[in-house]
């Protein structure tokens, strides 16, 4: 790098000009690059999205990264760069549950860049479907936050579904108090979906009124639509539905926990390749007897398996019997992966693997 010491403004802009023209032409370059590898994936009916890729140029830009720029910087920089050059082999069409500027809308965004064209849904079974009946390349749906633990619905909809888990990523979740009311005291009522009103459940109650109605609506989204026009009403949303519904942040990060993430899956047809850091995620059915679990868990442990997540759910068949979603680090073609799902196999009733994918930050 040159030394630019006792350089004009003038000066320094020149440089700067010279090295955005630079950049365009290796950005060039690199798109021409990008439609080829497209048409090469076309003739192998190769999927244009390929996390593991993605992943590994992440981690090596992440460690050749010098600064100033810091990696968070980086990390978006390139993630619009694959976005547009990923449109120019395909482009690709994402799913999500709620309106524009839902948290989910946010999480596709910011996994798959602005160039995709993103669908939104009612639901997330019909983002499921999208991508099931051939309407969506890929959905993106939420799973697990780390304040109020998993969704449920979400496991539910793996169980029956063909689709598989081809990638992962956190959206740090912040809420906001939105609303056209001056004060807390004008707030009458408050829209709200179910796991946001959890995240700030002990705000609220701490800090509005108690004669305050809660509504509950089924997305953030949903919520700031509900109070735009109404002004002694107020919505749990994020920044993005501040900013589309014209609502002003009455309060800043409600939250009740400032470290609260939302993790989510991207879900598919295609099996991601292995990365080098990858997590498995697997669906195991075991007997309704003494003993089951522990000896599920023995095989995992027996392979050295780092468990990430665990968590049952009824089977909806018979009462009081469950299925278990487990999370593990590492690929499914790994040994001590392979060896461990080979011993599950004579312990539970079922093993289905889900999905081997690149693991998130």
């Amino acid at each position: 790098m040159s030394d630019t010491t006792g350089k004009t403004i003038e000066e320094l802009r020149r440089q700067i000009d010279e090295a955005d023209r630079q950049l365009l032409e290796l950005l060039s370059h690199r798109a021409q690059w990008a439609m080829d590898v497209g048409r090469a994936k076309q003739r192998t009916d190769t999927p244009t999205f390929a996390p593991e890729r993605e992943s590994q140029i992440f981690q090596r830009l992440n460690e050749a990264n010098s600064g100033p720029l810091p990696a968070k910087a980086i990390r978006a920089i390139f993630r619009e760069i694959i976005s547009a050059s990923r449109a120019l082999e395909q482009p690709l069409k994402v799913a999500y549950w709620g309106p524009p500027s839902s948290h989910s809308h946010t999480a596709a965004m910011d996994r798959f860049g602005s160039c995709a064209e993103y669908m939104p849904t009612l639901s997330i079974a019909d983002a499921f479907e999208a991508v099931e009946r051939g309407h969506a390349h890929y959905a993106i749906v939420p799973a697990e936050n780390s304040t109020e633990g998993v969704i449920p619905y979400t496991l539910d909809l793996l169980v029956d579904s063909d689709l598989h888990v081809c990638g992962e990523s956190y959206l740090a979740v912040s809420h906001h108090l939105l609303s056209h009311a001056t004060g807390l005291d004008q707030v009458r009522r408050v829209y709200a979906s179910a796991q946001p009103y959890a995240q700030c459940r002990n705000w609220l109650r701490t800090h509005l009124p108690p004669t305050v109605e809660f509504v509950d609506v089924s997305t953030t989204s949903a919520a700031a639509e509900r109070c735009a026009n109404q002004p002694d009403s107020a919505a749990v949303a994020g920044r993005a539905a501040s900013e589309s519904y014209g609502i002003p942040i009455l309060r800043e990060r409600i939250e009740d926990n400032l470290h609260n993430r939302t993790r989510f899956l991207v879900v598919g047809f295609n099996e991601p390749a292995r990365s080098g850091r990858d997590k498995t995620s697997v669906l195991m059915g075991l007997e309704h007897r003494a003993g089951s679990l522990h000896r599920a868990l023995g095989a995992l442990e027996r392979h050295g398996m780092n468990l990430m997540m665990i968590q049952s759910r009824p089977t909806k068949q018979r009462p009081w019997e469950y299925l278990f979603f487990i999370d593990m680090q590492g690929f499914v073609t790994d040994k001590p992966v392979a060896s461990a799902l080979a011993d599950l196999q004579s312990s539970c009733l079922f093993v289905r693997v889900l999905g081997s994918y690149p693991e998130a930050d």
